[in-house]
């Protein structure tokens, strides 16, 4: 079978898709992440949030940390594909939230293009775990899974999911992805279930990207249900999966039970820590699975009580990877910050993937090893 890798147009859609997918749901949300269900109906109607408001600044489009790091984690897979290279992108994440601007280079850490970005220097509520994770001092060896993480062992934020889907785009199983998303979670967050629900996004994100989800002898043919069934098989596998699981179960089980509703999307929790984030984002993405659902997906997934800009990004990174660049409402992208240089790292990532590139001075600029 020829798969969406084997075609650079293809593959670069999709990961287009995930990314900008994300950014947009990950927008969408962030006016209203800290903001109850019943506040959000009072501010803007009895249907809640129906298109991209502004934000505190009167700013529309504004990405948060989810996209930031999300991009930070592309950019380390690029230079390294391991979890020194990952960690060491998170730390120039760091960056952006320790200052106005880039600091001079260094050789080191601060090396590469994306962090002389000037956009993503601005501070946008960034996880408390991700920030006291990165700032823990020397790296240390992930833990086996299902055991507690060397770093923030009691944290299961939602910080983990929240960056991971890159870890999908071009790993060489399943398994690889679950498997290298896990350990770079344990980067700053140490709670088994926060970094096995990471693994599980990776995996289905893997599934997507990759046209793996069909299996004739399932009964439902629908790729992304395929998808988030096979990643919990993978996911039962590891030690200490029973909360990542559950959330997952409950959200297949609630996509089957009716009309959706945030009302439904709250009774899967508040999207604060990892499972309920995935578990939410995966229900929104369950029940708007065409191409022409995203919309209605991403507005589903940002009107809660809970983690709004978590769970839109989250979802947008679904149905991106699923349906590409083409399946996204244009009239949102055009407000979108960062779309070009988001657009311009998706597709280096793509060229890297499929061989496409010449590792020539201007790319090792851009990308360093690490």
């Amino acid at each position: 079978m020829r798969r969406p890798i084997d075609d650079l147009p293809e593959y670069r859609s999709r990961v287009r898709g995930c990314l900008l997918g994300g950014a947009l749901g990950d927008a969408l949300g962030a006016p209203v992440e800290f903001e109850s269900l019943g506040g959000i109906r009072r501010q803007y109607g009895s249907a809640g949030l129906t298109e991209p408001a502004p934000d505190w600044r009167g700013k529309v489009g504004l990405i948060t940390d989810d996209t930031q790091m999300t991009l930070f984690t592309l950019e380390g897979l690029i230079r390294g594909e391991n979890v020194t290279a990952v960690r060491r992108a998170y730390l120039r994440w760091l960056d952006t939230q320790q200052h106005s601007s880039p600091p001079p280079a260094d050789g080191g850490v601060r090396t590469g293009r994306l962090r002389e970005q000037r956009w993503l220097y601005s501070r946008r509520a960034p996880g408390n775990a991700c920030l006291s994770g990165l700032r823990h001092g020397q790296a240390a060896a992930p833990a086996p899974f299902g055991e507690p993480g060397p770093v923030n062992p009691g944290s299961k934020g939602c910080g983990t999911v929240m960056r991971s889907a890159p870890f999908g785009f071009r790993a060489r199983s399943a398994r690889h992805a679950f498997e290298l998303a896990a350990e770079c979670a344990q980067v700053t967050h140490g709670h088994p279930t926060g970094y096995l629900a990471a693994g599980a996004f990776a995996a289905i994100v893997h599934f997507l990207m990759n046209d793996l989800a069909t299996d004739d002898s399932a009964t439902d043919s629908a790729p992304l249900a395929q998808a988030v069934r096979r990643a919990m098989d993978l996911l039962a596998a590891y030690p200490s999966h029973e909360e990542t699981t559950g959330a997952l179960r409950a959200a297949v089980s609630l996509a089957a039970e009716g009309a959706p509703s945030p009302e439904r999307v709250e009774s899967l929790g508040g999207a604060w820590i990892a499972e309920e984030a995935l578990a939410i984002a995966v229900y929104c993405a369950l029940v708007n699975p065409e191409p022409g659902d995203i919309r209605q997906a991403l507005l589903l997934a940002v009107n809660h009580s809970g983690d709004s800009d978590s769970t839109g990004a989250v979802c947008g990174n679904l149905l991106g990877a699923l349906h590409g660049e083409a399946s996204l409402p244009g009239d949102w992208l055009v407000h979108l910050e960062g779309r070009d240089a988001i657009t311009e790292l998706a597709d280096d990532f793509a060229a890297w993937s499929t061989g496409g590139h010449e590792p020539t001075g201007d790319w090792l600029t851009k990308y360093p090893g690490d």
